[in-house]
């Protein structure tokens, strides 16, 4: 939950430390750097759509964000094609939750196209947990400093950051917006494994996240 996690997110935080170790920066190909200040502010996509570097089928499901809500991914490219594709559909999943959420839609197909396995349910649960709250989001959240390591041709792991500073809960029926201070840190780290479908999507198949975790914090 942005700002404000609702009880459902213990089920979703959990250590990072397995995927931290295969994506660390021990990886000769990736530009990530392990300092927050190092994520590359001038490497910044807002778009929703997919990014030059996606690979895979051009009739990819289309996601736009209603006006007041954005995604930010900086430092999202290594160099590298492979990762680059992986880091593509990454943001795609991202984007993904957020219009599910947006749209109040736990069935959504665009969610299914870029997530399975334990990663769709446990993103169903969470879009579930929004509307039982009757909330939504609005604002700006961003990420940055992505970690990848693409294992071989169909399987790949992710690490990154989000900084939900600046993204507000909103009561989906008033419309009201919270911008009350939270005690909770709106620093999140993110650590996901894909696996590559025989359309030549990266699907993402497990997400563990881990709110204030000094990977992210600063």
């Amino acid at each position: 939950m942005k700002r404000r996690p609702l009880p459902v997110a213990a089920a979703l935080v959990a250590t990072a430390a397995l995927l931290l170790t295969a994506c660390g920066s021990g990886d000769g190909n990736s530009k990530s750097n392990d300092k927050i200040e190092g994520a590359d502010a001038g490497d910044t996509a807002t778009s929703t759509s997919p990014s030059a570097g996606a690979s895979g089928p051009a009739d990819r499901p289309k996601i736009t964000f209603p006006e007041g809500v954005e995604n930010k991914f900086e430092g999202w490219k290594t160099g590298d094609p492979a990762e680059n594709a992986v880091l593509s559909d990454v943001t795609q999943t991202v984007n993904a939750v957020d219009d599910a959420i947006l749209r109040g839609d736990t069935n959504s197909a665009t969610l299914a196209y870029y997530r399975q396995g334990k990663a769709l349910v446990s993103a169903q649960k969470w879009v579930r947990a929004w509307l039982d709250e009757d909330l939504t989001w609005t604002g700006s959240t961003r990420y940055f400093n992505p970690k990848v390591k693409v294992a071989d041709s169909d399987t790949a792991a992710v690490v990154y950051c989000a900084d939900e500073s600046k993204a507000y809960n909103k009561n989906r029926k008033t419309g009201t917006v919270d911008k009350s201070p939270s005690d909770e840190s709106p620093y999140v780290t993110y650590s996901t494994q894909l696996k590559k479908n025989s359309k030549g999507v990266w699907q993402t198949t497990e997400v563990l996240s881990k709110r204030g975790d000094k990977t992210c914090a600063p």
